[in-house]
């Protein structure tokens, strides 16, 4: 970046207080090339590592390139993420891996839009920059899972999985993260969804991770999480479609049984099969019981739904508190 870019970037953002949040775990060969990147692109800006028990220097070189360091001893991301969102206090904050795979540079383009349009998450969509950068299984893992979201919760993201997000301080104050590792992207994206919150995405450059740096993500046994996430989350905010389908399910299967049983019944006005009508009695049963609690967690779900809304209605939008100074 230019010293103009520079400047400009300064007096763009004068007056707001941005945090640069960077979750890490054994990222010695790369977390000072994202402090002094991020430094550079957002000259205004503190950045925070939060170390996650590495075995590596990755304490050491983060607090060399200007970082402010702390530790959460819980190890996953979700649990990082949580104590950085609890403890920092700004009005943008800007997620980021320490693995020097996001663009730097791209940083003031989402803050700009996340004040300019009062969102409040605007997400870094990655475009890959070579081969090496998206393996193959975790883009097809990407869009699958980004497909399901979308006919689950509506409308959804292009790239719903990125770990480069900037957030409004109503976003990060009022949300209730409750995953513990990479998931935490999908509830980031399930939460912002639910609540029809404002956000945005940006095209951002995604690059290969330097030699001698490894992945932490695993294609499957991450993936599976991810889904199971979504599952979760889906149990929770959509109860009457969740616990309905198993209603129908466990109707039909009723049906199937009963259908012999007063066939017979109505032929010869006996009924041979007892315990078929036993078990399609309580299958029956259990379908309306099944659509009992939907509807009952239906109600729950709004109530808390609600309540969400309120905790982040409690929060100014963004770039609200500096108008308010002028």
């Amino acid at each position: 970046m230019t010293d103009i870019a520079k400047d400009r970037a300064a007096d763009t953002f004068a007056g707001y207080r941005i945090a640069v949040l960077v979750p890490c775990y054994n990222e010695g060969v790369t977390v000072a090339q994202v402090v002094r990147d991020f430094r550079a692109a957002l000259p205004q800006a503190t950045v925070f590592v939060y170390d996650n028990n590495s075995t590596d220097d990755t304490v050491r070189a983060a607090r060399e390139a200007g970082a402010e360091v702390f530790s959460e001893t819980r190890q996953g991301k979700g649990f990082v993420v949580r104590r950085m969102f609890t403890d920092i206090e700004a009005d943008a904050y800007v997620l980021v891996d320490g693995d020097a795979t996001y663009d730097a540079p791209s940083a003031p383009r989402m803050i700009a839009r996340l004040f300019e349009d009062r969102c409040d998450m605007v997400v870094g969509t990655r475009r890959d920059q070579s081969e090496a950068a998206y393996r193959a299984g975790h883009r097809t893992g990407n869009r699958l899972l980004t497909g399901f979201v979308a006919n689950v919760f509506g409308r959804t993201f292009t790239d719903m999985l990125s770990g480069y997000r900037v957030f409004s301080r109503r976003f990060v104050k009022s949300f209730p993260l409750l995953s513990s590792g990479f998931e935490i992207e999908t509830e980031l994206t399930i939460h912002a969804l639910e609540l029809g919150l404002t956000v945005a995405e940006i095209e951002t450059p995604y690059y290969a991770r330097p030699e001698g740096s490894q992945s932490k993500l695993s294609t499957w046994s991450d993936g599976f999480r991810i889904l199971w996430t979504i599952l979760e989350l889906y149990r929770s905010e959509r109860p009457l479609r969740f616990f309905g389908a198993f209603g129908v399910a466990l109707a039909l299967a009723a049906l199937g049984f009963a259908v012999p049983v007063l066939v017979t019944y109505a032929e010869t006005g006996l009924v041979p099969r007892l315990p078929t009508a036993v078990l399609s009695t309580g299958l029956m049963l259990a379908a309306f019981l099944s659509f009992a609690v939907g509807l009952i967690l239906d109600t729950v779900s709004r109530g808390r739904r609600e309540m969400k809304l309120l905790a982040y209605l409690s929060h100014r939008a963004p770039g609200e508190e500096r108008r308010r100074k002028l």
